[in-house]
């Protein structure tokens, strides 16, 4: 088919021929080429969606240490209306000084409770450097390294040390003097 020669062959049937590919299944350049681009939409949409995964996730972790205490702080919003309410109140005897103090103190300990807030008061237990920290030693009947007196309870939060106990400790000499 000579297009110089050939009267049916006009300038459009040309351009089609040469416009015409094989198709994809008989040519294996093109077969390669439709087959990366498809990995390439496919990589470029597991990448957004790893950008979009990460994205949130930070949005959330910014949440969380902004409004991570929100819970513990509404437990505490009845120990400050207790403690208001006693201000504002004509207080008539010392008893009910003491009654309302100790109901003030239960709301704060539920409300530690809830939060896994836990009290270390170690009178009697062994020195653990981990939760106590030691202000003196002193003479003691009690075996080394045991706790005699504790000066300010410490607090655990979820088995993690919030603040250490600060104690005395034995040094285990029942005739010697503070050390």
């Amino acid at each position: 088919m000579n297009p110089e020669t050939d009267p049916a062959v006009t300038d459009e049937t040309v351009a089609g021929a040469a416009n015409a590919t094989p198709a994809p299944a008989d040519d294996p350049l093109a077969k390669a080429q439709a087959e990366a681009a498809e990995y390439k939409d496919a990589w470029l949409r597991a990448k957004a969606e790893t950008e979009n995964v990460r994205r949130i996730a930070r949005e959330d972790v910014a949440k969380a240490h902004k409004f991570g205490i929100e819970k513990f702080a509404e437990d505490l919003l009845p120990v400050k209306d207790a403690l208001e309410k006693a201000l504002a109140t004509q207080v008539q005897t010392v008893d009910d000084i003491k009654a309302g103090t100790e109901l003030t103190l239960k709301a704060l300990d539920n409300a530690f409770a809830r939060a896994n807030i836990v009290e270390v008061n170690p009178v009697g237990d062994k020195f653990d450097p981990h939760q106590h920290e030691a202000m003196q030693m002193v003479a003691s009947a009690q075996p080394a390294n045991t706790v005699v007196d504790v000066y300010q309870k410490g607090y655990l939060i979820s088995d993690r040390v919030l603040r250490p106990a600060l104690v005395t400790v034995a040094n285990g000499n029942a005739a010697g003097g503070s050390s």
